[in-house]
């Protein structure tokens, strides 16, 4: 906390006001106000007909305007709904008038009057009381807008984007459009919650501390719990222990939550993200699309009222159904690379010639360099909504073997703008072959892959108790909230973005 020599003139004087305030025994910070209406509400409820004499109001909210003129004074008062001017007169608040002389920008406030339109045509509140909610010891960033040939410019305000994410609150505070963001948001996973319950999905919880990490490769948080002396990490993924619900007899399960993932932060990256997964017991990938295609589709038009978008330079149509690429036909295309064939230093050369860091790129083989040209030549190309499908097995451990092709699994990775949305699998099943594959995935990791799966010993077991054939599906909520804001970053989206401690 800043000390009193570091305060400002302005804080210097909002808290001398609060000195004032509890010499007339008001409480800066009152415990509670009842309020009759909304900004809204209170607009709502005036009809010209009525004249001076419009119905008696009781509204709380944030001082956003005050101008003082002696004897009178006018402010508006803004809520979520809205604002409304207020109208304070000596001769009618008596001895409450004190405190609108002590009144700042920014303090929360009751006002309690009569309704009537001003000459100038605006409904206002004839202030009868005044109570104190909460006293602004600190000015928000408004800032100042002026009018130029070209329009309205803002200057002074909360504009740097680091600083807006660090004080989420004040962003909030002084940027409507921010709260939209995260209304919408909250719209959208209401919408999938609503969607998937009508379907016999039911909402689960799972382990976010977990003795061992799985569902993705990733790197993990780690932490450590001193009852029991052990390592636990924070879940990169809710895939293992949503499966073995399926194990237990439930049919259709999902998760609406939190994962983390210890890797860098980017535009589409952020520590901590929220993520929907979902299983379906006696279903593959091809029905995953199926539902997947219908859940995007309606979850846009529900939010945005169209299911086509102007977005990245052009119109995205999600009216199902999405197209449906081959992964080795799209990487054969792009890259001119025939992966059932193509050497690993066949692939390095291709990246190389295409820009690539020479020691990241000789770090790859496999699987993962497979997945590198697949990000380095494909990926920017899929703006549409895009399902890519039939990808390598050996980037699919947790994926069944295409029954058709056991060079692939059967997974799909739904693409929009360039950007992974959604990720789904025919899920393997056979606890011998996860073995085999989680063996291969410990190779991995011996030989320097920190993000390859570790060994679930306690996986396989309730996979040999019997998993029934299922599809499953996990979507990036936050990629999905980027999408319908139209937000380029991450923290756009994200209430309270992870960041560097301020100073460094």
């Amino acid at each position: 906390m800043s000390t009193v020599e570091e305060r400002s003139y302005v804080e210097a004087a909002r808290r001398e006001k609060r000195v004032a305030l509890e010499a007339l025994g008001v409480r800066p910070f009152a415990y509670r106000y009842q309020r009759t209406h909304t900004a809204a509400e209170a607009l709502a409820a005036y009809r010209d007909e009525m004249g001076d004499a419009g119905p008696k109001v009781s509204i709380a909210g944030r001082l956003d305007r005050f101008g003082s003129h002696g004897k009178t004074a006018f402010g508006h008062v803004e809520d979520p709904s809205g604002r409304i001017q207020v109208y304070f007169r000596r001769d009618a608040l008596g001895k409450d008038y004190d405190l609108v002389e002590l009144l700042d920008l920014d303090d929360h406030i009751g006002v309690e009057g009569t309704l009537f339109r001003t000459k100038k045509g605006e409904i206002t509140i004839r202030a009868e009381s005044l109570t104190m909610l909460a006293k602004s010891l600190r000015p928000l960033p408004r800032g100042k807008t002026q009018q130029t040939e070209s329009g309205p410019v803002s200057y002074g305000d909360l504009q740097d984007p680091e600083v807006r994410y660090r004080q989420r609150y004040a962003d909030l505070a002084v940027h409507p459009e921010v709260r939209e963001i995260f209304q919408l948001r909250a719209r959208a996973i209401a919408f999938i919650r609503r969607f998937l319950d009508d379907r016999g999905f039911l909402e689960v919880e799972t382990p976010i501390l977990q003795p061992l990490y799985g569902g993705a490769a990733a790197r993990p948080f780690v932490t450590h719990h001193h009852a029991l002396d052990m390592s636990l990490y924070l879940r990169i993924a809710d895939e293992l222990y949503l499966k073995r619900l399926l194990v237990g007899g439930f049919e259709r399960v999902y998760e609406i939550g939190h994962d983390f993932r210890n890797e860098g932060m980017d535009r589409t990256h952020n520590p901590e993200f929220t993520m929907l997964e979902l299983y379906q017991a006696y279903a593959d990938y091809g029905d995953m699309m199926d539902l997947t295609e219908t859940m995007v589709a309606g979850v846009v038009e529900h939010c945005l009222g169209s299911r086509v978008l102007e977005r990245f330079g052009t119109s995205l149509d999600f009216t199902p159904p999405f197209s449906r690429q081959s992964f080795l036909d799209l990487v054969r295309a792009r890259a001119g690379l025939d992966l059932t064939s193509t050497s690993d230093e066949d692939m390095r050369r291709a990246l190389l010639r295409h820009g690539g860091d020479p020691a990241a790129t000789e770090a790859l083989s496999g699987g993962r360099l497979q997945d590198e040209v697949f990000k380095t030549f494909v990926e920017p190309h899929l703006v549409q909504p895009t399902f890519v499908v039939d990808y390598p097995k050996p980037l699919s451990p947790l994926a069944k073997e295409h029954r058709s092709n056991p060079a692939l699994a059967e997974r799909f990775e739904l693409f929009i703008g360039g950007r992974e949305l959604a990720n789904a699998f025919s899920e393997l099943n056979d606890p011998d072959d996860q073995r085999r594959r989680f063996e291969d995935q410990v190779q991995q990791r011996a030989r320097g892959d920190a993000e390859a799966h570790s060994y679930d010993a306690d996986y396989i077991r309730a996979l040999e108790y019997g998993m029934p054939p299922a599809g499953g599906m996990g979507l990036g909520i936050d990629r999905l909230i980027m999408l319908l804001a139209d937000q380029p970053s991450i923290r756009d989206v994200i209430i309270f973005p992870a960041m560097r401690p301020e100073g460094t």
